[in-house]
């Protein structure tokens, strides 16, 4: 039988997940005897690392971190008019915008989300008692609507931008081609971890997102989100003209 950092390895990897190095397998198993059940242990380590910053030196495999990062000479390179990714990239989400919206409309966006709320058509409803409800609409980030403030029709004509990070500190933009469900406003966290898929189009160092290459893994960087979330509002009102109020 396989030892315990072994089995997580497989586990994680049958899921898509990025590949973590075995020390930091090691660590997280608890010394006591026996060890938790190995389903707590997967559970344990995905949420764990799903959380954690692609760039940690020791958090993933070496191996896996050279195969799935971003490939310089192409992301870098504005003269390439186009290209595709020679391999899967792992990466983390550093930043997002709607496109489609207005300034002060993004202000609103994020202002709403600040305060626990988004809106169904004109109603606000608050995020914690949906949640509660069990309607089973929202999920993790209370993006039951497409995400946010938008309604659906919004989120389906919704062009969002994203700076995306891989595990060697390599930044990327990425802009959706095509709308991919799973990214909006207040429903993408910073931090959160995709799988850009090999042949997943470039046009002059730009990842142009879509469904069939772009994979969300999920997580969150708790101590990222909050200062991007205050850091936007500032810059999206000082665009706007505006201070603290219209």
């Amino acid at each position: 039988m396989a030892d315990l950092p072994t089995q997580l390895q497989n586990a994680l990897r049958s899921h898509t997940l990025p590949h973590p190095s075995r020390p930091w397998l090691r660590a997280l198993i608890p010394s006591r005897i026996p060890p938790p059940p190995i389903a707590s242990l997967i559970a344990t380590a995905r949420a764990r690392l799903l959380a954690s910053d692609l760039t940690t030196p020791g958090l993933l495999d070496p191996a896996y971190a050279a195969e799935h990062a971003l490939p310089s000479a192409l992301v870098n390179n504005p003269e390439i008019d186009t290209g595709r990714l020679p391999r899967d990239v792992v990466v983390q989400v550093v930043d997002i915008e709607n496109l489609s919206r207005s300034r002060w409309e993004q202000v609103e966006e994020l202002e709403a989300i600040e305060r626990g709320e988004q809106t169904r058509g004109r109603e606000v409803v608050r995020i914690a008692e949906r949640e509660g409800e069990g309607e089973g609409e929202g999920g993790q980030n209370g993006g039951g609507n497409g995400g946010g403030n938008q309604n659906g029709s919004a989120a389906a004509k919704a062009t969002h931008k994203l700076v995306l990070q891989d595990c060697k500190g390599e930044k990327v933009i990425g802009i959706e081609l095509k709308r991919v469900e799973q990214i909006a406003i207040g429903k993408t966290n910073i931090g959160e971890k995709m799988m850009l898929k090999r042949d997943a189009k470039i046009a002059r160092g730009v990842v142009l997102l879509e469904p069939t290459y772009c994979h969300v893994l999920g997580g969150k960087v708790d101590a990222w989100h909050k200062v991007w979330l205050d850091g936007r509002l500032a810059k999206l009102k000082e665009a706007a003209g505006v201070a603290d109020g219209r």
